[in-house]
């Protein structure tokens, strides 16, 4: 049987741990190609959502859900994972952003 150094053993470590974090910087890449939210979506129907807000002062933008940066106009969001919703849009999940 072979017998490692702790330097091997460490080094290997390492490079598990790192492996998965290395597709880390792709994620904004992935967010970007994910699908719309169409608001004929049974889900999206049931929240009320739209691409335009009919609430003065309330938008998707600056609600609590909403995850996309500040400047896009799509971006995801926590109630509807996979898809993006558009910055404009509102849905009766809206909570502000604190």
């Amino acid at each position: 049987m072979k017998k490692f150094t702790r330097r091997q053993v460490l080094s290997a470590s390492v490079a598990l741990t790192a492996t998965p974090l290395l597709g880390l910087g792709s994620r904004p890449a992935a967010a970007a190609d994910q699908p719309k939210v169409d608001p004929t979506e049974p889900q999206a129907q049931a929240l009320k959502y739209v691409h335009e807000s009919p609430k003065p002062g309330q938008n998707c933008a600056n609600c609590r859900l909403y995850t996309g940066a500040a400047a896009s106009a799509w971006g995801p969001c926590a109630i509807f994972p996979g898809k993006q919703v558009a910055a404009a849009g509102w849905c009766s999940a809206w909570v502000a952003k604190a």
